[in-house]
């Protein structure tokens, strides 16, 4: 969804992300290039493609490190998330040479301090699925019984997009 999001917004879309199968889902949602993260240095990748004016960072870690590296001057970085475990040190030094600009976006703190936004932006990405410009991505749907093999997709990456638990009517 982020890159059919960036895509909507005008961008030429980089995606990360680690195997064929996950780089497959995000061709399909329209990704101009493509990283494996497995075995490219996503720092050299990304400025040989004239380096990234905004990055949206659910991993954080080495990740982060590369891509906050692979920053053109005033670009932004979004941080969404640290599913590698890892939050990362930010040195301010780096910020001020090349302008940059992170933000923290934890999209549901916004019911506590700026509901409106939340209900906007909801009502966009809404609109925008009923248009069918965005289609999340739905890799795996399992019944309620099988709920334990379907976190474990998750915990052991192996999903290329959400995970669904279906329950059947009562």
């Amino acid at each position: 969804t982020a890159v059919e999001i960036g895509k909507l917004m005008g961008a030429r879309v980089i995606a990360c992300a680690r195997g064929r199968d996950k780089l497959r889902a995000a061709h399909e949602a329209g990704a101009d290039h493509l990283i494996d993260a497995t075995d490219t240095d996503i720092r050299d990748a990304v400025r040989a493609l004239g380096g990234a004016d905004v990055v949206y960072d659910p991993v954080g870690g080495a990740q982060f490190d590369a891509a906050f590296r692979a920053c053109r001057p005033e670009a932004r970085i979004l941080t969404i998330g640290f599913a590698s475990g890892e939050v990362p040190q930010i040195k301010a030094n780096h910020l001020l040479v090349k302008n940059l600009t992170v933000m923290g976006l934890y999209w549901g703190g916004y019911l506590g301090f700026r509901p409106d936004v939340l209900t906007q932006s909801l009502r966009i990405l809404m609109e925008w699925h009923r248009q069918e410009r965005i289609r999340p991505h739905v890799s795996h749907a399992l019944p309620l019984d099988e709920a334990e093999a379907a976190l474990a997709l998750l915990r052991d990456r192996r999903s290329t997009g959400k995970v669904v638990i279906e329950i059947a009517d009562l």
